[in-house]
């Protein structure tokens, strides 16, 4: 065979030789990648229906602390962020239930936000198959704050009931003390009536305000006419209006009626007529206006008083809080009445709002649904948009009937 064409034969076998080689370790890749990976495991069938009707934050974790599925609430309550669960104390709680098996519980604070708002969390942790976690988180924060709430309650009434309990023990001994001076008897003897009224009128404030807070339906509401309320409560503060010879003027509106107890609103008026009373100078006026804005009715009570500094507007419907104590010991306020007056607005479905400016005087507003009979055809009255309701009195203009005492 010619040396030549030999060569060019063997230049074709090794070209062919070299393709087939490339070839070969092609496929070998290919065939490399279609070798199938372990499986992600799949979340059981009927989780996901479950895991959208729980009221809980619910999440499913795998195997590398990935989130498989999560219940919209555990992304409302912020634990769970994209795939990942963002608290560290639940994601060791699942690596050591995943490690054991055995189911986890523990409560936790977490902290959320840039404010670095702090929530109460109740986490359980259980093993969901062989390679799955199931998380539980409840949401405790607002049992946390009842909690404080009642505790601060207790403490609170503790030591209002000390001051009248310790006075009457003291004043009891000044009487047996002083059992042959005639006047000194008397004295303290009309000194234990003030704290014995005191300490009967901060019980009463007490049941009352508890039963208002536990949110019982009203019994057996009925209709109640605005204008007899106010008038019910300004009766009720006369005597003491006339002794400082404060003027009380009464401004209102035929047929305002609401739906609820009239004892209760007479309550709420007559609290915030006697410290409007309380809180005014000798020979001012208060005043006590009735007026329909919509399906509502406003009741607004405005003194000439001393008015409450603007640190203290958010407060002043706190239970035992007072602006002026020593002003509070002096009139026997007890630093309840705001609060039963906020809780009774609440139970008629109104609310309660103050404006005031140091100096010139406060106005106290609660808002009521009013009681609307229904026009022929029609069935709801409640569809009327909510106007914005001025903080000022009754404006002018509007034909009211005025009385004054």
């Amino acid at each position: 065979m010619d040396p030549t064409l030999a060569a060019v034969l063997g230049g074709v076998i090794g070209a062919a030789l070299a393709l087939l080689s490339l070839g070969a370790m092609m496929l070998s890749e290919r065939a490399q990648r279609k070798i199938p990976e372990s499986p992600e495991p799949a979340v059981p069938s009927g989780v996901a229906t479950v895991l959208s009707v729980l009221r809980s934050s619910a999440v499913v974790m795998g195997p590398e602390d990935q989130v498989l599925q999560a219940s919209a609430p555990a992304h409302v309550l912020g634990i769970v962020r994209g795939e990942r669960l963002v608290v560290d104390d639940i994601l060791t709680m699942v690596r050591q239930v995943r490690r054991d098996g055995e189911i986890r519980q523990q409560d936790l604070e977490i902290v959320r936000g840039r404010l670095g708002a702090t929530q109460y969390v109740s986490a359980r942790v259980a093993p969901l198959g062989s390679q799955l976690v199931l998380v539980l988180v409840e949401d405790r924060t607002r049992e946390r704050r009842l909690d404080a709430i009642r505790r601060d309650f207790t403490v609170n009434v503790s030591h209002e009931l000390k001051t009248p309990v310790g006075a009457l023990i003291l004043l009891a001994d000044a009487v047996s003390e002083a059992s042959d001076d005639p006047e000194a008897v008397q004295r303290f003897s009309d000194r234990m009536r003030i704290e014995a009224s005191r300490l009967s009128r901060l019980v009463k404030e007490i049941i009352e305000l508890s039963r208002l807070q536990g949110d019982d339906p009203l019994e057996n509401p009925g209709p109640v006419d605005i204008n007899g309320v106010i008038e019910t409560a300004v009766d009720r503060c006369r005597i003491d209006a006339e002794d400082r010879d404060i003027k009380i003027v009464v401004k209102t509106e035929p047929e305002l009626e609401v739906l609820g107890s009239e004892d209760q609103l007479a309550m709420a008026i007559g609290n915030l007529v006697e410290n409007a009373i309380n809180y005014s100078p000798d020979g001012t006026r208060v005043a006590v206006a009735a007026h329909p804005i919509g399906d509502l009715v406003e009741v607004t009570v405005s003194d000439q008083g001393v008015g409450i500094p603007s640190s203290d507007l958010e407060r002043v419907f706190e239970r035992f809080y007072r602006v002026d104590r020593a002003r509070s010991r002096e009139t026997g306020g007890t630093g309840l009445g705001l609060s039963i007056v906020k809780h009774i607005a609440s139970i008629h479905g109104g609310d309660v709002r103050v404006w005031s400016v140091e100096g010139q005087g406060s106005t106290f507003t609660v808002r009521l649904p009013l009681r609307l009979e229904p026009a022929p055809g029609q069935t709801d009255s409640t569809s009327q948009e909510e106007p914005a309701v001025p903080l000022t009195p009754t404006p002018s203009g509007q034909k009211t009937k005025e009385t004054a005492s």
